[in-house]
């Protein structure tokens, strides 16, 4: 009887503590309602904001110590349907049959950055883009800190900040402590990008091409192209705005890679992420954009103020650089229809219409169809090879055709050229130049064609189906060990060491999206095969800052990417991370151990709550996940 006592004490006293560790390490079930209210409803004030459960008294006792005001929104603590108030418990502990030796390392804790820092974007700061040239938008490119300007501090939160809200209510509705700008809601008041109600943003779906919202402009976009039978699923959205256009686009399995620059119009891609919507700080100026050649289904631009028609039709001829073989261009506002609105863009007819007959001849120099113009909408499309363009170009030689030694996918500080992107060679008029693709969704897991034409080293069709298995078998793990994956509370993912794209498309079948990066010194640049699966994604030097706000993905994804990216201080990266990284949002690295417990040692001092999981295949697996959370702290109230 009393070893029978004994053993069950101890098994009490274990469990006991394992939920003690699991609560304090900060990696608790989080069960938000921030999209699952009472009657369907949307929060109106802060007081009805559920922050999370199962922590208890130990994470109240650590947000009051790191923010000494919080906002009564964290006093709150409201039920959802699908939300337990009992701590789940989980064995986060690693099974190794031998225990590892870790050298005790001192903690280096990192202090906050002063509050005018709380939105900084290190390679779109205002300030450092001032001393460039404004020829070509030269000054709003991306200009990243030298070393002596680098921060090794932590970007501090708004002091009111809110968890966002949960999509698919987050489309419609942000909280305005979270971006305290009312400019927008000022000077677009008329056309209902965004408006203020109360201690919330709202977006009506409006834009100033679209005043009866993106949904019906969509629609008219659908009586004159095909949108819904899955040959449309990639798009670029230039000058985007908010992002309504391409918050809309999603409802009709399309994603948009939206992005605007960092200019007066306050916080526009900010606004975007925030809302759950793909977007990236960006601008089209001298360089080419961040993305492979062939990559867009479909270009978009509603009155986004690109002077098309300058500079011999310069960045035309980039769209049709990124724009796949078939793909279409949809362009709105000045200069299309200008017989109806001239007055009102208090310009005269003449201009306007040599500017839209300018458009029309850098149209035709690249080959491209006009499909229709048809009241606001003009929509040209891309040939599906060159094999017509090849016999014009002898005649009409302006733009040439690029060298194919160009590497027209490479894209990272890469000054526009004044020549066209060849296509890969075609044998009849009727071939998709580089290879037809799938309708979506079979585009997501059909070998692409890059990969059927041998374009990538090593990389054959066996090795894609293998890798596809590979994260089937990962996501499966990963739905255990953070089970709010399906239940969308990581909207905004990133995978910074995208590869083939395996992870984003595992995590199709959750309420998500995920910004694929493929680093700009990967051995096999891959991009071109993951955009032809139908995903989006960017290129990416992780020496330097990511082009996008604070605070703006959900959970970041780190497979094997810190034991071979060692060109710079792993410390700036780890700093960049909680930068773009959410109050409470998650990282999930996977490497070895000593890779792990390097990076462990420096999160701690971060803020960051962490622990060394097993492979998914088991303790003797020398990949080892470290599953790390942000904790949430925020800046002090001036």
């Amino acid at each position: 009887m009393a070893k029978e006592n004994s053993s069950h004490h101890l098994a009490e006293a274990k469990r006991k503590r394992l939920t003690w560790i699991f609560c304090v390490s900060g990696l608790c079930i989080m069960s938000y309602v921030l999209g699952s209210w009472k009657n369907n409803t949307v929060p109106s004030s802060s007081s009805e904001v559920y922050s999370r459960m199962g922590c208890d008294q130990t994470t109240t006792t650590a947000r009051a110590q790191t923010n000494p005001n919080p906002s009564s929104d964290n006093d709150e603590n409201l039920s959802s349907s699908s939300s337990s108030s009992e701590p789940v418990e989980l064995d986060f502990e690693s099974h190794h049959k031998i225990e590892l030796k870790i050298t005790n390392q001192t903690v280096k804790y990192f202090e906050p950055c002063d509050m005018s820092l709380s939105e900084y974007t290190p390679c779109e700061d205002r300030e450092r883009g001032r001393r460039f040239d404004r020829n070509m938008m030269k000054y709003r490119e991306r200009h990243c800190p030298s070393k002596d300007e680098l921060l090794y501090c932590l970007i501090p939160p708004p002091p009111h900040y809110k968890i966002p809200f949960k999509w698919p209510q987050s489309r419609d509705y942000a909280w305005y402590d979270n971006i305290p700008h009312k400019e927008l809601s000022i000077e677009k008041a008329i056309q209902n990008w965004i408006q203020v109600e109360g201690e919330r943003f709202r977006f009506p779906g409006g834009g100033t091409m679209f005043p009866r919202g993106a949904d019906a402009y969509i629609d008219d976009i659908a009586r004159l192209i095909p949108l819904t039978d899955g040959g449309i699923r990639t798009a670029i959205d230039t000058g985007c705005g908010v992002a309504s256009f391409g918050a809309y686009l999603l409802k009709r399995d399309i994603v948009a890679m939206s992005f605007a620059p960092r200019d007066t119009h306050e916080a526009q891609v900010q606004f975007a992420l925030e809302r759950g919507v793909p977007a990236i700080i960006g601008i089209m100026g001298s360089r080419r954009l961040p993305y492979p050649a062939r990559a867009f289904d479909l270009a978009h631009c509603s009155r986004c103020l690109i002077p098309w028609f300058q500079n011999d039709g310069l960045y035309l001829t980039e769209v049709d650089r990124v724009l796949r073989p078939g793909g279409y261009w949809i362009l709105s506002g000045p200069p299309i229809h200008w017989k109806k609105y001239w007055k009102g863009w208090e310009r005269s007819q003449e201009d306007l219409k040599q500017e839209q007959d300018s458009i029309e001849d850098a149209a035709r120099s690249l080959c491209w169809k006009k499909v229709t113009e048809k009241g606001d909408l003009s929509i040209w499309q891309k040939p599906i090879n060159h094999i017509e363009c090849n016999k014009l170009k002898q005649v009409h030689k302006s733009p040439p055709i690029c060298s194919k030694s160009d590497l027209p996918d490479f894209a990272w500080y890469k000054d526009l050229e004044s020549c066209v992107t060849p296509l890969p060679e075609a044998k009849s008029p009727d071939e998709f130049a580089g290879g037809a693709l799938e309708d979506w969704p079979d585009r997501a897991f059909a070998v692409p064609p890059r990969i059927i034409r041998g374009t990538i080293p090593d990389v054959n069709a066996e090795h894609f189906r293998e890798d596809n298995e590979v994260w089937k078998e990962r996501i499966a793990y990963y739905q255990q060990i953070l089970p709010e994956l399906s239940k969308g509370r990581y909207r905004n993912i990133m995978d910074m060491n995208a590869y083939l794209g395996g992870f984003a498309a595992a995590m199709m079948k959750y309420p998500s999206w995920v910004m694929n990066v493929v680093p700009v010194d990967a051995k096999k640049q891959t991009l071109g095969v993951i955009y032809e699966r139908g995903f989006i994604g960017t290129y990416q030097d992780w020496c330097e800052g990511f082009s996008t706000y604070p605070r703006t993905y959900d959970l970041i994804h780190a497979g094997g990417f810190f034991s071979t990216y060692d060109r710079c201080d792993v410390t700036l990266i780890l700093l960049e991370m909680d930068r773009i990284l959410r109050p409470e949002g998650t990282v999930v690295f996977r490497d070895n151990v000593e890779t792990l417990t390097k990076i462990q040692s420096i999160t701690n001092g971060m803020k960051w709550k962490s622990r060394i999981l097993d492979h998914e295949k088991g303790p003797f697996n020398p990949e080892k996940i470290l599953l790390a959370v942000k904790s949430y702290w925020t800046g002090p109230s001036t």
